[in-house]
């Protein structure tokens, strides 16, 4: 087993375990509930950990949470419905009010993004 990835963020944890066990990989999450012997032991000790079971998958297991996290750090911008034009949060992939989808580019366009 070969740790991958700890953090203070439990539902991280988990996420990045379902993404890793949807790719095919196995996983074992430790210290999943140790946060509340934090203080009697190191902080950093009792952080949910991500191990992988297989070494052979390690590489591809750290490209894989190395490609979620970074995702999460991108900034997501509203945009403008092109079938109705409504203005939608980032978050959303497609149109509320007629489901027209998201345009492929989430980059700033004044024409297809708001601020």
């Amino acid at each position: 087993m070969i740790r991958v990835h700890a953090s203070h963020d439990r539902l991280l944890i988990a996420q990045l375990s379902d993404l890793l066990k949807a790719d095919g990989i196995s996983v074992l999450v430790r210290n999943e509930f140790l946060q509340g012997a934090a203080g009697e032991l190191p902080l950093n000790d009792c952080w949910p950990e991500l191990w992988v079971m297989d070494p052979g998958k390690v590489g591809r297991a750290r490209g894989l949470v190395e490609d979620f996290l970074n995702a999460l750090e991108q900034p997501v911008y509203s945009w403008i419905c092109r079938r109705c034009g409504e203005s939608i949060e980032g978050q959303f992939g497609c149109c509320w009010r007629c489901g027209d989808s998201a345009p492929e580019s989430r980059d700033p366009d004044p024409e297809s993004l708001v601020d």
